[in-house]
């Protein structure tokens, strides 16, 4: 049989997989973790099979403060900004995607959050006007869409900016 003959259906096999299609591929299962608990506007805790779970805290977005910390003062919306958060991961378990630097230096996780219906949180945070945007380099993979989406919210008076 001609090399041709049996090269053909590899071809055809291998143009059939998801290799040759960019669709989005449903996520797979095990890579999503349970939401523990809401820390705070932009900060929260997800099982991650370890005894304290691992504390995640969202790139690119920085809510108004609950607690007086350092510098930062309590405010009114910090509490808002929790609730939404909390409201958007109860019960919820969440996919984490990561930029280069992948903690912070509090040990906190930093990762880009998603649901699994494909709901990107930390730019939903932004979107309906719970945070703004905080860009620390060298993670900056969505500061151009973050930007945007803060100035909307804005614009249009959500969340915080009522």
């Amino acid at each position: 049989m001609p090399l041709v003959f049996r090269i053909i259906p590899l071809i055809i096999i291998f143009c059939s997989c998801n290799a040759c299609h960019p669709l989005k591929e449903r996520p797979d299962p095990s890579s999503f973790m349970s939401v523990v608990n809401v820390i705070d506007g932009d900060t929260f805790r997800a099982d991650d099979g370890s005894e304290k779970g691992v504390v995640i805290r969202l790139i690119g977005v920085d809510a108004p403060e609950t607690r007086n910390t350092g510098l930062k003062k309590a405010s009114d919306f910090g509490f808002e900004a929790k609730d939404f958060l909390t409201d958007l991961l109860s019960g919820q378990k969440v996919r984490l995607d990561y930029d280069v630097g992948r903690q912070d230096r509090y040990g906190r996780t930093l990762a880009y959050v998603y649901l699994p219906d494909g709901t990107f949180v930390n730019a939903e945070l932004l979107k309906q006007g719970y945070g703004m945007v905080m860009t620390v380099p060298p993670n900056v993979k969505y500061a151009d869409v973050f930007v945007k989406l803060e100035r909307r919210a804005r614009r249009t008076g959500k969340g915080l900016w009522k």
